[in-house]
């Protein structure tokens, strides 16, 4: 697998990987990508020029998909429209990339042989009880609650689909909440410490009870890369850090790491349709392929992330403005 295209690459875990796949072998990568607001080719800068080649375009070009197909080894396929309140609010763009996007790489990859694999979420799931201690397997039944998970539940569906039906040469896997460094400031951890950076109250929406199982995003790429070097076709797996922290729980870790009181944030309107709780068994990827996580607990893997946006205000602050003029429009 010396020649990866990875779709979606300048996007936040999408660039994740690709440094990760740059710095820890001698893969050729190529980014195919959209550049939507949630690209950005800054997140891909400093790479070595004769390890990636960047290509603008969609997904949905079937033309161009299909060169880029037969010039690759094997694809990992990250691009998505993949902000709920976005597609609550514009659902149509989460149809055209996540579900005829994603069938037009399936039919790339059925053309020339491609090995594939799909990167999808734990939001395809539903959500848990607050007091419930199952975690989602690979066999909990899909339970979408919204635009965007159902559109990422429907190209699960397809990429089975085809490794059925057409023997396409393609894995699965679902992840729990990405944090680290490139991920857009509208997200919630991103937004907490910028705002705290900012001088500004971080927020919390509604009573703060909801529960995420969060992953440092070089995790989930050494996951990914795993599977696309060792894994089953034909299989799904989950990844997930043993990371499960209420959102309370986590604007105050955030503010203590960074000096402030743990009390110094707003509740604001929740968020409509806001999932209770995900939480992933990652049993069946440490077991059967030998994966653990870098950051073995969360605060070491938040504070090298507060660091990231310390350090890197002139990656994020473009965004922040616009960002928080939106949310103040909704009350958040």
């Amino acid at each position: 697998m010396a020649r990866l295209l990875v779709t979606g690459g300048a996007g936040f875990i999408g660039s994740n990987f690709v440094h990760h796949v740059i710095e820890n072998t001698d893969h050729h990568v190529t980014v195919l990508d959209k550049l939507t607001y949630a690209g950005n080719r800054a997140s891909l800068a400093g790479l070595p020029e004769d390890r990636l080649t960047f290509v603008h375009g969609d997904i949905g070009d079937a033309a161009l998909v299909d060169g880029l197909f037969a010039e690759a080894d094997a694809v990992v396929h990250y691009a998505a429209e993949s902000h709920n309140d976005n597609s609550l609010h514009d659902p149509r763009p989460f149809l055209d990339t996540n579900i005829i996007g994603t069938y037009t790489l399936l039919e790339a990859a059925r053309r020339h042989g491609t090995r594939l694999h799909h990167i999808s979420t734990d939001e395809v799931y539903g959500d848990l009880e607050l007091d419930d201690p199952a975690r989602f397997t690979e066999t909990t039944p899909y339970n979408p609650s919204s635009p965007y998970s159902s559109t990422k539940a429907g190209s699960d569906l397809l990429v089975r689909a085809w490794v059925r039906s057409f023997g396409v040469q393609a894995t699965i896997s679902n992840c729990s909440n990405n944090y680290g460094p490139y991920q857009h400031v509208e997200k919630f951890i991103p937004r907490q410490i910028t705002n705290v950076i900012r001088g500004i109250r971080p927020k919390l929406y509604g009573a703060g009870h909801n529960v995420r199982d969060w992953i440092h995003a070089d995790d989930h790429s050494s996951a990914v890369l795993t599977i696309l070097e060792r894994g089953e076709i034909g299989e799904t797996y989950l990844i997930g850090a043993d990371g499960e922290k209420d959102n309370t729980s986590v604007v105050e870790l955030i503010l203590t790491l960074m000096g402030q009181p743990a009390d110094a944030y707003d509740h604001v309107t929740d968020r409509a349709g806001h999932d209770l709780r995900y939480a992933i068994d990652s049993t069946r990827l440490r077991t059967e392929l030998g994966w653990r996580p870098r950051f073995g607990d969360f605060e070491s893997g938040l504070a090298d992330t507060i660091e990231w946006y310390r350090t890197n205000e002139t990656w994020w602050a473009p965004a922040k403005d616009a960002t928080e003029a939106f949310y103040a429009s909704k009350g958040q």
